[in-house]
């Protein structure tokens, strides 16, 4: 499959380390803070992935990484998309904080629903942290509408140590062809 941006490609396994580096550098500690998307107020800590993490996201089966590739063919986004069967989940969604705000995310958003309908799924479900009101209203606008249903974001042990309770909404687009 190619999508209709030649920026955005499927991501392999040799892509690893720039994968964890802009995702660690999107989601935490202060090189986050240049972005509006981080979660640095949140989860202390430097790390949101590794490599062995990544390595296994992407084995998981009907589980791809799409990458954002800039000029230079330099990783500056990129999302992790997984076949459930009755619908994709949207996961490890980021784009270089130094960069955000550009229409980035909202590329790699439309290649995600070219996917789903690639695959033939017409539903996008994502989990956010509930405390996250202007992200989510981010979604909101893109298309993506609250389910009503709340999951636990426990610690893990990779991912930081929670600065306050912490829960995720359920968030879901429903794609038309």
């Amino acid at each position: 499959m190619r999508f209709q941006n030649p920026n955005i490609q499927f991501a392999t396994k040799e892509d690893i380390i720039p994968l964890k580096n802009l995702l660690n550098s999107a989601y935490r500690g202060e090189a986050s803070r240049k972005g509006w998307t981080h979660e640095a107020d949140l989860i202390e800590g430097d790390v949101r992935t590794d490599d062995n993490n990544l390595s296994d996201v992407m084995d998981i089966p009907g589980s791809i990484f799409l990458k954002y590739l800039n000029e230079d063919g330099k990783i500056i986004g990129c999302v992790n998309l997984q076949n459930q069967k009755t619908n994709l989940y949207l996961g490890m969604f980021s784009v270089n904080p130094a960069i955000q705000g550009q229409g980035i995310g909202k590329l790699i958003l439309a290649a995600a629903d070219e996917y789903a309908l690639h695959l033939g799924i017409s539903k996008i479900k994502m989990t956010v942290i509930s405390v996250r009101a202007k992200l989510i209203g981010w979604y909101n606008k893109n298309g993506y509408l609250p389910t009503g249903e709340i999951i636990p974001f426990k610690e893990d042990g990779l991912t930081g140590k929670h600065l306050q309770p912490l829960e995720f909404v359920v968030l879901e687009k429903i794609l038309t062809a």
